[in-house]
């Protein structure tokens, strides 16, 4: 257990800084903003991610008292909304009146005192005995505190410029040409979805249990769709005709007004982008992947003439060689590192699609983990033997709902923790703001 715990502090330490460095690229005046109007404003994400450590491990797992029992219901749990109905999941009332920072600052760090306090204590034989999934708890903690990293710039990418907090050190853009793309061939053949239970660490439910599926042969795009390539399906008119869209997504896109992705901008007659404190011209970063709805790219390969991956079709370009192995990577064994792909704040935005050529699979497809996370056509649901989290049983189960859809890989923000080929991401189909890329594929 020691060597478990001490490695586990380190992480946690580590991964508040980051967190708390991430708020504050929000002026304060803006803690109370809300520029995805489906989600909280800042102020509950600062209190939201204590109050779930605290309710995770102090509560369920150590049978501590609460400290604050209004703190851990009002900053229990997020919204996730259905964004064609503007109804959501069951979730706390929000309170008329959020609760002062100062206060929600000291919560956080007893919170955070807490939990290194309980990893401590759970080198007690007593708790392993009572609580023999102890471990399971913490890394619950972990990753969510990471995934909510991401999910926190996507919010801070809507801030308008007045209210954001540029941070020094910032690496700087790489504009260099992408690599063209090729249709690559890969047979079929068999392929892992999920992982066994026991066979890794950690999980989430989701991910078990494994099951072996056959995939047909397929062709896959070498590299992601480009914002150059995107240009030329919107200048083409496509965009704005109803024959490339689903009967839904065509009626979200008029309800919405979508004229262009949400990462770009029209400005004085030239298409911008917008990364996270800067527009550049579009022209400059033709060569990134373009960041796009599930409708939207869907909409796109139905002009193309081609389709979106399955997540069979993804983890068979992803994990699998020609001779027949399992590979835990695209580039093999090899514990992920920035050479391998544009994962774990490596930068602060797309680069050219391509420009990590150490990450390229053995069927020579570029970035299947980095750069923006992998839009798939699979709606989100559970493996045969799903066995929700006994402590947070409305993790995966709550999204079973056909709206939601499997995306793989990672996208500049996502932490290395969270790269295993078993972890699957989702989102609803007509959510833009996901750093999420796509590349097209067909049939043989």
């Amino acid at each position: 257990m020691s060597s478990f715990s001490d490695r586990l502090e380190g992480r946690f330490q580590s991964a508040w800084e980051r967190t708390d460095n991430l708020f504050r690229l929000e002026k304060p005046n803006a803690l109370l903003a809300q520029p995805i109007m489906w989600r909280h404003p800042f102020i509950f994400y600062l209190g939201h991610l204590p109050a779930f450590a605290w309710n995770q491990i102090c509560r369920h797992l150590m049978e501590q008292a609460s400290f604050n029992a209004y703190f851990d219901e009002i900053f229990c749990r997020g919204i996730d909304p259905d964004i064609d109905t503007d109804s959501c999941h069951s979730h706390p009332d929000v309170p008329e009146v959020w609760p002062r920072l100062a206060e929600i600052i000291l919560y956080r760090d007893r919170v955070r005192e807490a939990v290194l306090e309980s990893l401590d204590g759970a080198r007690s034989k007593a708790v392993r005995e009572r609580k023999p999934n102890y471990r399971q708890a913490f890394r619950i903690v972990f990753e969510h505190e990471l995934m909510h990293q991401e999910t926190l710039l996507y919010m801070v990418h809507e801030l308008p410029p007045e209210l954001k907090v540029r941070p020094q050190g910032l690496p700087e853009y790489s504009f260099q040409r992408g690599e063209p793309e090729q249709e690559i061939r890969i047979p079929g053949g068999r392929v892992r979805l999920g992982a066994a239970l026991g066979s890794i660490e950690f999980g989430w439910d989701n991910e078990f249990q494994a099951q072996i599926v056959d995939v047909p042969a397929f062709r896959m795009g070498s590299t992601p769709v480009t914002n150059r390539q995107f240009l030329e399906f919107l200048d083409s008119g496509a965009y704005e005709d109803s024959y490339y869209w689903g009967r839904g997504d065509w009626a979200w896109k008029l309800r919405q007004g979508m004229r262009h992705p949400n990462f770009w901008l029209r400005r004085r007659g030239e298409w911008c982008y917008r990364t996270l404190f800067d527009l550049l011209p579009l022209s400059a970063v033709s060569d990134w992947p373009v960041y796009v709805s599930l409708a939207e790219a869907q909409a796109y390969a139905r002009w193309k003439g081609r389709r979106l991956p399955t997540e069979a079709e993804y983890s068979r370009a992803a994990c699998c060689t020609a001779d027949g192995r399992e590979i835990p990577f695209p580039w093999g064994e090899d514990e992920p590192c920035p050479n391998h792909g544009n994962f774990d704040f490596c930068r602060w935005s797309p680069a050219p699609v391509g420009s990590r050529p150490q990450g390229i699979s053995p069927w020579g497809i570029h970035e299947l983990v980095g750069n923006g996370w992998e839009w798939t056509e699979t709606p989100f649901a559970p493996f045969p033997g799903f066995v929700p989290l006994e402590s947070y049983p409305e993790y995966s189960a709550d999204f079973f709902d056909g709206k939601h859809y499997v995306l793989k890989g990672a996208s500049w923000a996502t932490a290395a923790d969270l790269l295993r080929p078993s972890f699957r991401n989702w989102y609803q189909a007509h959510y833009p703001y996901v750093f999420a890329k796509f590349r097209c594929v067909s049939d043989v």
